[in-house]
């Protein structure tokens, strides 16, 4: 079962309909005190690349993740989300099994957008099929290998009156004309890769300068920049997407056979969202897809290291007034 928990949504809110002082009623519409409820779809994951080196491919490393079904609602700075991978969604296809807790949370307030990455993997598998062994119907499976990432990413709106993430990300409000925003922040990551053998298996082992490493720790930080934008197509259909480039000072550690090696360097870190959908009055139905990709830069090889992180969702929202008797159960949530 995967269970999260947010606060989408910091600013204090007057009693509605009035209009909010902090958004431009000509491209915002907020939905302060209704009720959002939600059913969706989702899948998360953490998946490691090994960089190949010239003309050899990349070794992709990816976590067996289900896919979930669930239902959540938002109330004002609450958001709830409770959604479990159900066996008819998730058949066995001989990817081995993955372990995990997959903890990322995304708050998007007026002004502000932060992402918190807690993230623990065990079990992975080779991309595509065929790779590092003989028979090319199956997949070579790695349980030994784990993942630890943990990272937060702070970034600033600077558009925040006329563009809105809580529109296309939370369905709290809807945005009615394009806009869009410069964002300025940074980042920290701290994270492990982990097994009890090499990385490279056998078969590969002398086509990658990575092939004595069974361990890498990093830690690294940053300042960073990007873009949001969405565009609005017949008031009710949009297209919603932003980017962030970091260049992170980091910190690498690896552990190999014959000891460990370090390496201090700079790398390009970026996250990305993009959101299709149509919002109403009434109701949202969206196709969400949030991720990053952390750099890190082996010690003694050169090689990079690509941790890429996804949360795909599919959702469709409704907006409501609480009842007489859901109402004064909310009540704890309003503005004093």
């Amino acid at each position: 079962m995967m269970l999260q928990i947010g606060t989408p949504a910091a600013s204090q809110f007057p009693v509605y309909p009035d209009p909010d002082p902090e958004v431009d009623s000509h491209y915002i519409k907020t939905y302060a005190p209704e009720l959002i409820t939600r059913f969706y779809f989702s899948q998360k994951y953490t998946a490691i690349v090994l960089e190949g080196k010239e003309d050899v491919p990349d070794l992709r490393y990816r976590p067996n993740t289900t896919i979930n079904m669930g239902v959540g609602f938002t109330y004002r700075s609450l958001t709830l989300n409770l959604a479990y991978g159900f066996p008819f969604l998730n058949r066995d296809k001989g990817r081995g099994d993955t372990r995990y807790l997959d903890l990322q949370s995304h708050i998007y307030t007026r002004n502000w957008t932060m992402d918190f990455f807690g993230q623990l993997y065990k079990g992975y598998f080779l991309l595509p099929r065929g790779t590092a062994i003989p028979d090319n119907d199956k997949y070579y499976v790695r349980p030994d290998i784990g993942v630890s990432l943990f990272g937060l990413a702070v970034y600033q709106l600077q558009n925040g009156r006329k563009f809105s993430y809580r529109a296309a990300m939370v369905q709290s409000e809807w945005q009615q004309k394009s806009a869009g925003t410069w964002l300025l922040g940074g980042e920290i990551y701290a994270g492990s890769f982990s097994a009890d053998s090499n990385f490279v298996p056998g078969l590969l082992a002398m086509n990658y300068p990575q092939k004595e490493v069974r361990r890498v720790r990093f830690i690294e930080a940053g300042p960073g920049a990007g873009y949001a934008y969405t565009l609005v197509m017949a008031k009710n259909w949009f297209l919603t997407g932003s980017a962030t480039l970091n260049l992170d000072v980091g910190l690498t550690r690896e552990f190999r056979n014959g000891g460990t090696s370090d390496k201090f360097s700079v790398s390009p870190n970026f996250i990305y969202r993009g959101v299709a959908g149509y919002n109403s009055d009434r109701w949202v139905a969206s196709l969400t897809m949030v991720g990053n990709r952390v750099t890190v830069r082996g010690a003694s090889s050169n090689q990079r290291y690509l941790f890429n992180t996804g949360n795909y969702r599919v959702t469709l929202a409704r907006r409501f007034l609480p009842g007489p008797r859901l109402k004064p159960k909310l009540k704890w949530l309003d503005p004093k």
